[in-house]
């Protein structure tokens, strides 16, 4: 296995492609406005992978090149090929999406308060992704996750599996670790997904336990395993063997921990909260992009933090390109020591 740290020298050589694949669903998005219903399209690793393929873009040259692959299942159905291609248009390589016939992807719809904050609404059981796994078999598995220098994944990839699909990829996943690959997973605990908190939490400890970073949510942390603080979620994570630990927590202070020290970065602050769906994917995809450049810990939280505080100031999981912080902005972040 090679940590975090090692991560940095395998970027030495610039030309050279860092592969990510990111586990997940990919759904249907519906947002209500006053006037009407809005479509669109989202899913939290998704989000993250389409940020990523974003910030790159705009950061320009001088960072070594990173290729995000979208590893779920959609249907053959025409809404299924229309956010296919929109997911390719914002740089995401789709052709690890298996096409199932006869499902179709998921469908969400958005309704949010004064504040910004959101209510979800869900229709998805019968889903594509849910049968993901289900076209490999066990070697087939494993081969298509080492041929990545990366997984990323979530409590939601792993909620939305069948229970022995799930056994399958976090076996999957434990050997791509044993053989040195890094998985990255985002707690994003949705309770109604799971059939109780123990299973849960056994598939959460599982998946932490093979990570090299955790991307974590506190109040997610609290609701599941009852952390009354960040420092709490921090000591148990890292016992599980994860060497790089972050907590967010909303619009205070990030944690960003390792087992030699915690930090804490602030957010940053916005005068309007128009939509918070997504501000953790975008937080992600800021910190993955600075951990691929070689940033300190710090300059990776500030890169999630500047990209979050843009994604809440407009509506919808993918914000339209205007809505993104400038090149300039990420540039200053990346690469000032």
């Amino acid at each position: 296995m090679y940590c975090l740290e090692c991560l940095k020298k395998l970027m030495d050589i610039k030309m050279s492609t860092f592969r990510i694949g990111f586990v997940g669903e990919c759904m249907i998005e519906l947002h209500e406005t006053q006037e009407c219903i809005k479509k669109g399209f989202g899913g939290d690793t998704v989000n993250t992978a389409i940020y990523l393929s974003r910030l790159q873009q705009l950061a320009g040259e001088g960072l070594p090149r990173v290729s995000a692959t979208y590893l779920s299942a959609m249907g053959t159905d025409s809404q299924s090929s229309h956010v296919l291609s929109c997911i390719a248009k914002e740089g995401v390589d789709t052709r690890g999406i298996s096409r199932i016939d006869g499902k179709l992807p998921g469908l969400y719809l958005i309704e949010n308060d004064a504040s910004g904050e959101r209510r979800f609404h869900y229709w998805r059981n019968d889903a594509a992704a849910r049968f993901w796994t289900q076209g490999f078999d066990d070697a087939a598995l494993f081969e298509l996750l080492a041929s990545f220098d990366m997984i990323y994944l979530s409590g939601i990839s792993l909620a939305i599996q069948f229970a022995g699909e799930r056994e399958r990829l976090l076996s999957a996943l434990q050997r791509y670790q044993a053989n040195g690959g890094n998985v990255v997973f985002d707690s994003n605990y949705r309770p109604r997904l799971w059939e109780n908190e123990a299973q849960a939490r056994d598939a959460y400890a599982m998946a932490l336990s093979v990570s090299s970073l955790a991307l974590l949510t506190f109040d997610d942390e609290a609701l599941l395993f009852g952390d009354k603080h960040p420092i709490e979620t921090v000591e148990r994570v890292n016992a599980l063997g994860c060497s790089q630990v972050v907590v967010k927590c909303g619009a205070e202070d990030c944690l960003v921990a390792t087992k030699q020290n915690v930090v804490r970065v602030p957010a940053t602050k916005v005068d309007c909260v128009v939509d918070t769906t997504s501000a953790g994917d975008a937080f992600n995809a800021g910190y993955l992009l600075g951990t691929v450049a070689g940033a300190s810990n710090v300059q990776c939280a500030a890169m999630g933090h500047l990209l979050a505080s843009h994604v809440i100031q407009a509506k919808g999981a993918v914000i339209p390109h205007e809505c993104m912080p400038t090149a300039q902005q990420i540039q200053s972040l990346l690469f000032t020591s």
